[in-house]
């Protein structure tokens, strides 16, 4: 009777053993395909910040173009 109570316990184990490290890989599987997908979003972000620079700065150059068009119309006034 002991035997097989030993036996049980040790495959039980075994299947225990087994399943934690079936489940733990795909959980690593899992971090690996977010980290991916962070990193495109990191990269997308940069993207962003990047044109909206870029975008200030064009901006910035348009605000300076009216400056000067408004000081031309005032002195023709």
């Amino acid at each position: 009777m002991t035997g097989a109570i030993v036996a049980i316990a040790i495959v039980l184990i075994v299947i225990g053993g087994i399943t934690a490290g079936v489940v733990s890989y795909f959980r690593l599987q899992r971090h690996r395909a977010d980290a991916i997908a962070m990193a495109s979003y990191r990269k997308l972000a940069e993207q962003a910040v990047a044109n909206q620079e870029a975008l200030q700065a064009e901006l910035a150059t348009v605000a300076a173009r009216l400056a000067s068009v408004e000081e031309l119309l005032r002195s023709v006034e």
